[in-house]
């Protein structure tokens, strides 16, 4: 009796900790809210800053490189301030942000401010994680961090509903204005409810590190965007995809040679990880990219005002909450491939899109989509931390989450690139629509590349269940 009211007591989240998880999902909400709901709005912001959709795409590229860029100073800037004082400096940064942005006259003022909004949205969620595990009983970890599935599935897939209805009513600026008065709520809740622990000797840091990755990874955005306003490689491009592979070329050595690497690429030994990795950049792609795609079709091909733009694309959240209760049923290789499969057969309808394509059809495509999403990320992530050591886990987690980030952008500014070539030849409705539908193949191809990977995870898994059910069968003979 007395043992099963231990456990019971022990499963409990602490006061403590439940008010950790309440601080920090408001900021990691809004984190990754961002991510998706400007994907509205480029139509608007295209109209009202008089830009293109390439140009425009960098509002939200802008966004997600920044947020890959701060995250590998995360873990060191925790200890040295102390994490609950990062986190309330990466709210105040990134509510800053949001006001900048609000207030932008110009497509240059916005995508600066959209970088300044990244950096205090890229250290909310991992010094959040930081707080939450601080606060969680051994015991407690895979629960704290089964949480992480809100922010990263529901926060995106609702985005461009929430953006839509703002934008409708109230123009462009108010999907940012929204972050003010939750961003300040949050501040005022972490400054009264998290005790701000003093920050320690944190060591050396890695500069030269962060600015050979953050170059290398600017570079080969920039240079893959290029590609696809020029329609092949030209100068701009070839400068942008030489900096940024000479930039990463220089950071892995420099990485192997350092002590307190910025990031350690050694991890990438291992066979397991380096799958889960790339799948994981490559979903990021597929997803992140393929969101802005859809809006864009709504309102340019279909006609669409923002609001129903928004809600067509809603049943993504849906799908994605209905994947939740089978991500633990089974390994997370087979799990993974089984979303990846799923994503990618989604993907196919998009293909045939016209100027009468059933909104039915539509939703449905969508629902599927997010369950594919929400089987294979999760998995691929913790797939990933099962191929390591303990010790090593601290080490993958920023690197999960900047490949994540990156695949987003890249995908974000490639799929735009190549949607803007494609409008360009087309003149009336449906051969716009074939324009969309030519971009599709790309987000298929993204999709198939990060299925691949998964295939390797699941049979992995699969070999180590027959080897471990062989050695049970032979102990039982014995």
């Amino acid at each position: 009796m007395t043992d099963g009211m231990t456990e019971t007591a022990n499963e409990r989240f602490s006061p403590a900790l439940r008010r950790a998880i309440g601080v920090v999902m408001i900021g990691a909400s809004l984190s990754f809210l961002d991510t998706t709901i400007v994907n509205v709005a480029v139509h608007s912001l295209a109209g009202g800053l008089h830009a293109g959709l390439d140009s425009v795409q960098w509002a939200i590229t802008a966004y997600l490189l920044a947020l890959a860029a701060v995250i590998p100073v995360t873990g060191w800037a925790a200890r040295r301030l102390g994490a609950a004082r990062l986190y309330v400096a990466a709210l105040v940064v990134f509510t800053i942000g949001s006001v900048w942005c609000a207030f932008s006259q110009s497509l240059e003022m916005l995508i600066a401010a959209r970088a300044l909004q990244g950096v205090g949205g890229g250290m909310i969620m991992p010094v959040g994680t930081i707080i939450w595990t601080a606060h969680a009983a051994k015991s407690q970890m895979g629960k704290v961090i089964a949480l992480l599935a809100i922010p990263i599935i529901f926060a995106p897939a609702i985005g461009p509903v929430v953006g839509g209805l703002l934008i409708s009513g109230l123009g462009w600026q108010a999907i940012f204005w929204l972050n003010v008065p939750i961003g300040i709520v949050g501040i005022v809740l972490a400054l009264r409810l998290l005790p701000m622990d003093k920050g320690a000797d944190a060591g050396r840091f890695d500069l030269l590190g962060l600015i050979l990755a953050s170059l290398g990874i600017v570079g080969i955005t920039y240079g893959l965007a290029e590609i696809g306003v020029a329609g092949g490689l030209d100068t701009n491009a070839v400068a942008g995809l030489l900096v940024g592979v000479l930039a990463l070329t220089g950071f892995v050595l420099h990485a192997l040679r350092s002590k307190h690497p910025l990031l350690d690429v050694r991890l990438y030994a291992n066979r397991e990880f380096t799958a889960a990795m790339i799948a994981t950049f490559a979903l990021g792609a597929a997803n992140y990219g393929g969101m802005i795609l859809m809006p864009l079709y709504l309102q340019t091909v279909r006609g669409e005002d923002v609001i129903i733009a928004g809600l067509l694309v809603a049943p993504t959240a849906i799908g994605a909450l209905l994947s939740a209760p089978f991500t633990d049923r089974f390994g997370p290789g087979i799990t993974s491939f089984t979303g990846a499969a799923i994503l990618t057969v989604a993907t196919i309808p998009f293909l045939f899109l016209t100027t009468s394509t059933s909104y039915w059809l539509l939703c449905v495509v969508m629902v599927v989509r997010g369950v594919g999403f929400g089987l294979s990320i999760l998995p691929t992530m913790t797939a990933a931390y099962q191929a390591l050591r303990p010790e090593q886990i601290p080490d993958a987690t920023p690197q999960l989450n900047i490949l994540q980030r990156v695949g987003g952008a890249i995908g974000t500014a490639v799929l735009a690139v190549v949607l803007t070539g494609q409008l360009h030849h087309g003149t009336t409705p449906a051969e716009e629509a074939d324009g969309f539908s030519t971009t599709f193949w790309w987000v298929l191809a993204i999709t198939i590349i990060a299925t691949i990977p998964t295939l390797l995870l699941a049979y992995t898994e699969r070999s180590a269940r027959q080897r471990g059910n062989r050695g049970r069968a032979r102990g039982g003979r014995r």
